[in-house]
């Protein structure tokens, strides 16, 4: 599968796909390698289209790059206001695609909390790639910043740049309260009621096994893929060693940004901030 996506990244044109030629958003379901639906929405921004002409016999014209391939934090949907408002942003720069992880929204399955959903993101990332996009970029935040580095490690070539923003370095962390809170909810009973009821979060029973990569130990293996991690000094979830042990085991591959007074996750990334990111990612997926 990477040797046929990497030969998709080398390509500058693509065939085009008539459901890039929509102004409005496309909501469909997505089928993940182990068979679980997951609810995804494709918005084609509010780039140029190239002209019709441009690929001689095409009835429409290609999709432009980027792609923005959004893998929210936990308890996120694509219905989220806060995970609308960043797809908002980032269609300012290219084509987006968000969809909910698995035991999220309308999505099908349960949560494994970072373990299975990268086999969601690559439904998605093999989506946007099926719209004729030739570069995608991942932008994943919190627990979703943790499956875009897992994902990028796993499948080579899958992403032409991939952005973390206040991700783990590291698996069962529990030195701050909300992380306490966070694997109550995850690991009782009584909180996986609330995560159903109370956070339209669907979370599995069962104990990661085998414990999957962590995110320190993925890093490594992204290169020479480009790679920003992205902070806040005033995380309450994961403090700065987290974004640090992440750079240092990137190596020279990857920037770091530690955004002074940002708090944690999609909530705390303002308009300036996901314009930046954007940036970013424009010039460093050619």
């Amino acid at each position: 599968m990477s040797n046929r996506r990497a030969g998709q990244v080398a390509h500058s044109t693509v065939r085009p796909n008539p459901e890039t030629h929509r102004r409005e958003a496309l909501r469909t379901f997505l089928r993940t390698a182990d068979g679980i639906p997951v609810d995804s929405v494709y918005d084609p921004g509010t780039f140029v289209y190239e002209t019709a002409e441009s690929l001689p016999g095409t009835s429409c014209p290609p999709a432009r790059d980027p792609v923005f391939v959004i893998a929210h934090g936990f308890t996120g949907d694509v219905d989220r206001p806060h995970v609308r408002r960043v797809a908002g942003a980032l269609a300012r720069y290219g084509a987006v695609v968000t969809f909910s992880f698995r035991g999220h929204g309308r999505s099908g399955g349960r949560s494994t909390v970072g373990d299975k959903e990268v086999l969601d993101l690559d439904a998605a990332v093999q989506r946007a790639r099926g719209l004729g996009h030739a570069r995608v970029v991942t932008v994943g935040f919190s627990m979703g910043g943790s499956v875009v580095l897992r994902h990028a490690a796993l499948h080579p070539g899958a992403a032409d740049a991939v952005v973390s923003v206040s991700a783990p370095a590291r698996w069962y962390y529990r030195g701050t309260a909300p992380m306490r809170r966070l694997h109550w909810l995850v690991t009782r009973p009584e909180g996986r009621l609330v995560g159903r009821y109370g956070l339209r979060t669907r979370i599995h029973h069962r104990d990661w096994d085998p414990v999957p990569l962590s995110p320190v130990e993925a890093v490594p293996e992204i290169a020479p893929t480009p790679l920003l991690i992205v902070h806040g000094d005033q995380d309450g979830y994961f403090p700065l060693d987290h974004p640090r042990m992440l750079a240092e085991a990137a190596g020279d591959h990857a920037e770091l940004w530690v955004e002074p007074g940002m708090g944690h996750a999609e909530h705390a990334a303002d308009d300036a901030l996901l314009a930046r990111i954007a940036d970013w990612a424009v010039s460093a997926a050619g």
